[in-house]
């Protein structure tokens, strides 16, 4: 079984560990690893802080930037309203620093700290595990931009000039990019998502306000049309060369506008959200990577942005809030018992249905939890799909391993 760490987007996460030193990216910018990046830009007068990293890891970034500092720390620039980019922020402060990030950064914060005991919820389903924290998360602090940039802010240190640039969509509404315009230099952070050339995830599943397409695809135009020749991310390695970066931002580009092309013939051709899922596939000339978001994924974005969440194949029940799940004890009944419900499901699973069998262990265990065939089944059919993924998507990944992990704790 492929372990976690071995994942792409897992990989880059806990890439930081053991750093010693920052790295030299550019004779003027360093960068340490963290769950997400931080990187120190030097000027003639002072330096520029891009995110921070994770909480908890303020004063060790710190120290790791320390010897290339060249002046005092002039700004802190924030490309969004997620913690790991922002969580160490208050150890690396300094008097007189500014603090700029995209318009919205505030209300983002404040959103993921009202909805903090619901996502923390989910997301520990997927990361917990990987980045081996036990208990509750730890708490962000709270930070209030001195500046938040609604089109584009501008300043100079030492004539080197910097510009924050409000892009229209990102993995929050807050997204910002810093744009060094005589270096060719731009910090996207998670704009396209933690992993360069790949799929975004445009409705994530621990849950999150969803970035819609249109601006998702503007966003790839306008840093397109800067013309960069070096992009730093959120995570993993910068990307140097023109011709790579922009063939880059036009395939993810292409990738997604394709995607909501074919979504929407389906939908006019009278189908379903779940048959659009099962039968839009990139073609090979359009693949990009599938570490964060999946093309199945974006599909259901992209319907569920168009026909929101009302689906007319789930009939008028969808309209009332009854769940399936009301019934499940009607249907065990009507099989002879949640053990007639299981075996059936263990049928499914032996012809090569896990998804089919999924559904009836759903059943099966709605009406009994500790049902033993059912909860086998729900086990080797996560292991089978998990199997099939080759550890390629870290969200799937982590969400199979905690189902496996749960059926197994249930067994016993």
């Amino acid at each position: 079984m492929t372990d976690e760490k071995q994942t792409p987007l897992g990989a880059l996460v806990m890439s930081g560990e053991g750093q010693t030193d920052a790295v030299r990216i550019t004779e003027t910018i360093w960068m340490v690893k963290d769950i997400s990046n931080a990187y120190l830009i030097n000027s003639p007068d002072g330096d520029v802080l891009v995110n921070t990293g994770f909480i908890g890891n303020g004063t060790r970034n710190k120290a790791l930037f320390a010897p290339h500092r060249t002046g005092p720390m002039r700004k802190i620039v924030l490309t969004q309203a997620h913690a790991d980019h922002f969580g160490a922020l208050p150890e690396q402060l300094e008097e007189g620093t500014e603090v700029v990030a995209g318009a919205g950064f505030a209300e983002t914060d404040k959103y993921f700290d009202d909805l903090k005991m619901f996502l923390g919820r989910r997301s520990g389903k997927l990361w917990a595990t990987l980045t081996r924290r036990d208990g509750p998360p730890p708490v962000p602090p709270k930070v209030v931009p001195d500046v938040e940039v609604s089109d584009r802010y501008s300043f100079e240190l030492g004539g080197k000039r910097f510009e924050v640039v409000k892009v229209p969509g990102g993995e929050t509404l807050c997204t910002a990019i810093l744009w060094l315009p005589d270096e060719k230099t731009v910090f996207t952070g998670n704009l396209f998502g933690p992993v360069w050339r790949s799929m975004p995830n445009l409705t994530t599943t621990r849950g999150d306000k969803p970035r819609l397409v249109g601006p998702y695809l503007k966003s790839c135009e306008l840093v397109r049309d800067l013309g960069p020749e070096l992009v730093v991310t959120g995570h993993g390695e910068p990307i140097f060369g023109a011709g790579k970066i922009r063939e880059g931002l036009q395939a993810m580009h292409d990738a997604v506008q394709w995607i909501e092309t074919e979504t929407i013939k389906v939908m006019n051709a009278g189908g379903t959200v779940y048959e659009a899922m099962q039968t839009i596939h990139l073609p090979e000339a359009l693949k990009i990577g599938e570490f964060h978001g999946q093309t199945k994924w974006t599909v259901r974005a992209v319907w569920e942005e168009i026909g929101n969440w009302v689906k007319y194949e789930d009939g008028t029940t969808g309209l009332f809030g009854s769940p399936v799940s009301s019934v499940y004890a009607d249907i065990a009944e009507l099989a002879g018992g949640a053990d007639k419900v299981a075996a059936k499901a263990k049928a499914l699973l032996d012809a090569d249905k896990p998804l089919e069998a999924l559904h009836l262990t759903d059943i099966a265990l709605g009406v009994d939890p500790a049902e033993p065939t059912a909860l086998a089944v729900k086990k080797h059919a996560c292991q089978l799909l998990l199997a099939r993924g080759g550890g390629v998507n870290l969200s799937e990944t982590m969400w199979l391993r905690a189902e496996i992990a749960d059926a197994e704790k249930a067994l016993g």
